[in-house]
């Protein structure tokens, strides 16, 4: 999960200006202001970065960063 969670943190890191030090595990997309159209965004490069595919209907603004950890690690086992 430690790795999994490094890599999300990288992409918010990355991609959406969120201070490295702000993503924990129980920190929400919704406290890190991931609006509804950065997590699309985040999905599909989520998809790239770990080779799943997550649908929006998936994911919310209110999943915590270990719930998306989590969801990445279930489709990766299921590849």
């Amino acid at each position: 999960m430690d790795v999994t969670l490094d890599q999300v943190r990288e992409l918010l890191v990355a991609s959406f200006g969120v201070g490295a030090q702000e993503v924990g595990a129980e920190v929400t997309l919704a406290e890190l202001d991931v609006d509804s159209l950065a997590l699309v965004e985040f999905a599909l490069m989520a998809e790239k970065e770990f080779g799943v595919a997550i649908d929006e209907e998936e994911i919310s603004k209110d999943f915590t960063m270990g719930d998306v950890v989590s969801l990445i690690e279930r489709k990766k086992a299921l590849v």
